[in-house]
């Protein structure tokens, strides 16, 4: 069983980059690389169940009642509690997100972001969808005073949304949050992957 892990023990890209371990990437479509964003944005291979951080990002599905992968995880490891506040909810529509206490789970709160069903032909609108997931998660947790947020990698899992494309559009929507003054009010954004590709994509695409 993997222990809890806290943000000391969460190393920022700053820390990545010195040690070696992330190297600098080179892709025209992703912003240039900055200080203040190494410093405040992290990744790690763990399980995002056992971060004990402000707010943890669900992969939820739009009747926000639980499902596979991320979404089951995180229900049972959280416990009753956490279905049964999202029964009152009402749902989700695809695009947004909703946030609920942790109950069991180390973590704060959990916000449920619903990602989009990903079809080639309607690329455009699942980019739309997926940016708003994840501007909708960081308006949710400076609203709810969090400092810190982990996501796990949205809509890259059944839904089949294209990892590194779906990669690309977490990095500049936080990157854009993270330069507006909400954004000045988080101290880490976090993304938290399980599955070795996921992993890799990330390493190869954060400047």
């Amino acid at each position: 069983m993997a222990a809890i892990k806290t943000l000391k023990d969460i190393p920022s890209l700053t820390q990545l980059y010195r040690q070696g371990i992330l190297r600098a990437s080179n892709h025209d479509d992703l912003p240039a690389p900055n200080q203040e964003f190494n410093d405040k944005v992290c990744t790690l291979r763990y399980d995002i169940t056992k971060l004990e951080v402000d707010a943890i990002v669900n992969a939820a599905n739009t009747r926000m009642l639980g499902g596979g992968g991320v979404d089951g995880a995180i229900h049972s490891a959280a416990g009753p509690g956490l279905l049964e506040e999202c029964k009152t909810l009402g749902g989700c529509e695809t695009g947004l997100a909703k946030v609920t206490k942790a109950y069991d789970l180390p973590s704060k709160k959990v916000i449920h972001a619903v990602g989009p069903i990903y079809r080639a032909k309607e690329a455009d609108n699942a980019e739309r969808a997926l940016r708003g997931c994840y501007k909708s998660a960081l308006q949710l947790a400076v609203e709810h005073n969090c400092k810190s947020i982990a996501f796990c990698a949205i809509s890259t899992g059944i839904y089949g949304y294209p990892n590194e494309s779906a990669g690309k559009t977490a990095i500049r929507e936080v990157r854009k949050f993270l330069s507006q003054p909400e954004g000045q009010k988080l101290d880490k954004v976090i993304f938290c992957n399980f599955l070795e590709k996921d992993i890799h994509v990330y390493a190869k695409i954060l400047p």
